[in-house]
Parts: structure tokens; C-alpha cells; sequence
């Protein structure tokens, strides 16, 4: 239930996402976001909001850890949109967390991995990959945080 715990406070991140998906690119658009992450109900729910100031674009992120099943769901909303994204979910094993799900891509049905990865108690990545078979993965973004000194 506290495995996100590690995620609270303000970080700034560096992105790396593929330009194009599908087609076997590996050209990567690089900028920058912030992220300021909280934790709720005793951290069944944690949450985070990102600001990506060079994109005009912002989002959040809404964990919820299912009790029973000991898992959690992620959710992703954008303020493109305005959407909330259907759940990918799972936990950790260690300092690896991986998260799957069902969703679309331009028009396509996929599938999503997420993978957090705890870097020590200042860094964090977190990773998306895309599948159309469940077999061959491609990973489409790429996040590196850095926690704000102090929070």
C-alpha cells in the first residue's frame, strides 16, 4: 500500500517520447515537465499532477491500491482532453513495479506496460510501452525524475 510513497514530493523530470510509434523510430522528442506527488487516505490513493511547461499541456495521476486484491490501478488524465484513460494495473517486486492494461492507439487496440522504477530516494524512471500482440513491446516514453531538493 506504500509503494508509491517513495514518489511523494516535488520532483522535475526529463522526458524522452518516440516521435513516431509503429513504424520503428528511434528519433525521441526531449523536454521537460514538473511533477508535484501527494498521498491520501493513508496511501490508498496517491496522486500526482505534471506540468509540461514547453508543451502548453498538463496531467494527473491517480493511484488507487485495491485492498483485497493488493494491486493498484493507474490512471492517467490529460488536459488535452480532459479524459480519464482506462487503468493499467499491478505492484512491485522490489524497486520494479509493472502495470498492464487494455487501450487504443490510433484507433488500434493495444496493450500498455507501465514500469516505475525506484532509483534510490531522489531518482525515479518511469517507462510506457506499447504492444499490439501482447508479445513485442515498444517503449514510446521514457521519464527520468530527479526529486526538488528539499521536499
Amino acid at each position: 500500500m506504500h509503494d508509491f510513497d517513495f514518489f511523494v514530493g516535488d520532483w522535475t523530470s526529463v522526458n524522452r517520447r518516440l516521435k513516431q510509434r509503429w513504424v520503428g523510430s528511434k528519433e525521441w522528442d526531449v523536454f521537460p515537465n514538473t511533477v508535484h506527488c501527494e498521498r491520501h487516505m493513508g496511501g490508498v490513493v496517491n496522486t500526482d499532477e505534471v506540468v509540461f511547461p514547453t508543451k502548453g499541456w498538463s496531467g494527473m495521476t491517480v493511484r488507487t491500491f485495491n485492498l483485497k486484491k493488493r494491486q493498484w490501478s493507474i490512471y492517467w488524465i490529460n488536459s488535452l482532453t480532459g479524459e480519464l484513460f482506462p487503468p493499467v494495473v499491478g505492484g512491485f517486486s522490489g524497486d520494479v513495479g509493472k502495470f498492464y492494461g487494455d487501450d487504443t492507439d490510433e484507433g488500434r487496440p493495444i496493450k500498455v506496460v507501465f514500469q516505475w522504477t525506484r532509483l534510490g530516494p531522489d531518482a525515479a524512471r518511469w517507462q510506457q510501452a506499447f504492444s499490439l500482440d501482447g508479445k513485442a513491446w515498444e517503449t514510446n516514453w521514457i521519464v527520468e525524475h530527479t526529486r526538488v531538493k528539499g521536499s
